[in-house]
């Protein structure tokens, strides 16, 4: 199935520099959020504390949540509804106990003397201390630097070193717009969000190799024409590729964000936003950058 002719000649890299500045603001922006915000709003994986997920037989709010529950038995909480269910909700808490069935019993107590024990579901509880969570959030960046090396390894080996670095420059440009949506969204960082990174780096370089290796197939064929037309007409070739692969991966991805439940939604969005960024970098970033390395690159031969 082809959705655009063989021929279409769309001026992408004529683009080029308005991608770039988009590309930059819409970083800044993110990194101002997080900045403002004070940094990622992380999970209780990564934050340490106590979440408690709760289902009520009636309508209540967050606010009489937290009148029963502060401050006792708990000091300090975070309580928010929870997936399209009105009556659940999250409970977080950077308190931590080494008997975790004993804050359940406590939490259920007091809950059940407001509301009635029938009407007071606990679905589930976890616990993580703040030394484990500090040590998972460095395992989770060290995750994704390895795999930033390995990617710069395995594309330097397979095309040239300027594909490696267009490659990576991509890939961080991903994962500091997910990133920065995340903190402009509210939205927490966990464990899952960890992957869900794994796996847009994963989908973008694809996307990204696709498009280099037309470009080296190409190489050849249009020298006479220059480098920036050979690039261009590369990503014309495979852009019917490109947007059948995107648009088939967003309609799961989005089928996952609306349905999904509340569990999976934030590695949904996260994954939604990833997929429409990967594919935009790989047509605006990543190929682009080769055009500006070998111009710099010209320009210090002629200069010698």
């Amino acid at each position: 199935m082809q959705l655009i002719k063989p021929d279409v000649n769309i001026d992408f890299i004529g683009k080029r520099n308005v991608a770039f500045i988009l590309s930059a603001v819409l970083i800044l922006v993110g990194m101002v959020s997080l900045v403002v915000k004070g940094g990622p709003n992380y999970g209780v994986d990564f934050a340490g504390g106590t979440l408690v997920q709760l289902q009520f037989s009636e309508v209540t709010t967050a606010e009489q949540i937290k009148k029963v529950l502060i401050p006792q038995p708990l000091t300090a909480a975070t309580v928010q509804q929870f997936g399209d269910e009105a009556n659940e909700f999250l409970i977080r808490t950077q308190e931590t106990e080494t008997d975790l069935q004993g804050l359940r019993g406590k939490i259920l107590q007091s809950l059940g003397d407001h509301y009635g024990v029938e009407n007071v579901d606990m679905r589930r509880i976890e616990m993580v201390g703040p030394q484990v969570g500090e040590e998972l959030r460095t395992q989770g960046v060290m995750a994704i630097l390895y795999a930033m090396i390995g990617i710069l390894i395995y594309v330097t080996w397979r095309f040239e070193f300027r594909f490696a670095v267009g490659a990576i420059v991509a890939l961080l440009h991903d994962v500091l717009l997910t990133l920065g949506a995340f903190s402009l969204f509210g939205k927490e960082i966990d464990l899952p969000i960890i992957a869900a990174f794994l796996a847009i780096i994963g989908y973008s370089l694809n996307d990204t190799i696709i498009v280099y290796d037309r470009i080296r197939e190409n190489m050849g064929k249009h020298i006479d024409s220059g480098f920036a037309f050979t690039v261009n007409r590369s990503i014309n070739e495979t852009l019917s590729r490109t947007i059948l692969t995107s648009t088939t991966t967003l309609l799961v991805v989005l089928a996952l964000f609306i349905f999904g439940g509340g569990v999976i939604h934030n590695f949904a969005f996260a994954l939604l936003i990833g997929v429409l960024v990967g594919t935009y970098s790989s047509i605006f970033v990543a190929s682009p950058l080769l055009i500006v390395w070998d111009s710099r690159k010209a320009k210090s031969s002629s200069a010698q």
